[in-house]
């Protein structure tokens, strides 16, 4: 009924009960998870998961606060472990420039290298035929503008997405879908919940992002991929539809995004 399309089933967060949640998320209704890579490493043990178990997928990318200690291969590396009909995505790869440096300099080429591995892993995208899981903090106009050399060859998911109403129209305008989480049901979540609320259903999905951001009244807590129904229960309240029509529908978004039958 429901698809996760953003966990971090890799973590340690998981290791002392990762099958019981991957149960757990089958009892809720989750019928499939993507785990999400972040580095070389986590990309090999979300494909590892995926393999392992029939309803998850994976993706494979250099998350952008870990670009400094990606090896010089990274690219490589990536497009090997890609060659699993199990990966589904590259990502979550994008731009953040919350925890710059304090250097200026530093800073700088941060942003550099930033730019650089985001342009090659929507390279590798493109070449391999999937669409990108985009992580994109306070780097709006820089994302947007990296990407649109890529449309038409890229589609990307603006995961974790709290923008606005205008900002989702123009991701939605370049072929890009948004996706939320648990944040959707915070009491001061208002713009994301006002976005939530207007945003036309073919262009989003919904996510845990988990460990991260488990929904109220869990806020706090690990999050698991089961609280992806907690998501859904309430987006299809705040919009005003039936919870089926809204599974269906992100459901039906998911599998077109993500070709889980490349």
């Amino acid at each position: 009924m429901f698809i996760d399309t953003h966990a971090h089933l890799d973590y340690t967060d998981y290791d002392p009960d990762r099958a019981e949640v991957i149960s757990r998320a089958t009892e809720a209704g989750v019928t499939e998870i993507i785990s999400i890579g972040t580095r070389i490493d986590s990309s090999a043990r979300a494909l590892e998961l995926a393999e392992n178990f029939p309803n998850i997928w994976a993706t494979v990318g250099i998350h952008p606060c870990d670009v400094d200690n990606a090896p010089d291969d990274a690219v490589a590396q990536l497009r090997a472990l890609a060659q699993s009909r199990r990966v589904v995505a590259v990502g979550e790869i994008g731009l953040d420039y919350h925890r710059l440096p304090e250097d200026p300099a530093a800073a700088e080429a941060n942003k550099q290298r930033q730019a650089v591995l985001f342009r090659q892993q929507l390279e590798l995208a493109a070449e391999l035929g999937l669409n990108a899981v985009i992580h994109q903090r306070d780097s709006w106009e820089d994302t947007l503008h990296l990407l649109a050399e890529f449309t038409g060859k890229v589609r990307g998911v603006f995961h974790c997405f709290g923008g606005t109403l205008e900002q989702a129209h123009e991701v939605i305008a370049l072929g890009h879908l948004v996706s939320f989480t648990g944040i959707v049901t915070f009491k001061n979540a208002k713009q994301v919940q006002e976005t939530a609320r207007h945003i036309d259903p073919r262009h989003f999905m919904v996510e845990t992002d988990c460990p991260y951001l488990a929904p109220a009244p869990d806020r706090g807590k690990r999050c698991e991929p089961a609280h992806t129904r907690c998501v859904a229960e309430f987006l299809a309240e705040l919009r005003g539809v039936a919870l089926e029509t809204l599974a269906m529908r992100t459901t039906e978004n998911a599998r077109e995004f993500f070709k889980f039958t490349r």
